[in-house]
């Protein structure tokens, strides 16, 4: 069964356009537990909304897991993951955080109770509500 995510990325330091130039793109860097965790439960094929945070606040595509879980590369302690990701499509309307918050089915989401959290969990209903308001 897919599972639905969010990842969130600062465009000046990889944006949607730098995981299009690449076709495959490894996010790591990540050392929250909490989103590591989550990366971990990450299957191949899961759906994740790409993020801009900082500079943008907004939804901006859909990408899909294309590895799971393994060492992060730029980690020597061991201790932290990296997954593999594919772009699949850029929204037609990129969604900003302040519409999300003015949306009550999307009350719950995880990155509007927890802010800081960069790697989370969508559930189904909240994926299909952001993409209507993509449309």
């Amino acid at each position: 069964m897919t599972q639905y995510w969010l990842m969130k990325s600062e465009p000046d330091e990889y944006g949607w356009d730098d995981l299009i130039a690449e076709k495959e793109g490894t996010w790591d860097g990540v050392k929250n537990a909490q989103a590591s965790n989550n990366m971990k439960k990450m299957k191949v094929g899961d759906q994740v909304f790409f993020y801009h945070s900082r500079q943008g606040l907004e939804i901006v595509g859909i990408m899909e897991v294309s590895e799971e879980q393994f060492p992060d590369p730029f980690d020597d302690t061991g201790r932290w993951i990296a997954v593999k990701v594919k772009p699949v499509r850029k929204l037609n309307k990129a969604v900003p955080l302040k519409e999300m918050k003015q949306n009550p089915k999307l009350a719950n989401l995880a990155i509007i109770r927890q802010t800081r959290l960069s790697v989370a969990p969508v559930t189904a209903d909240e994926w299909e509500a952001i993409l209507a308001m993509a449309a």
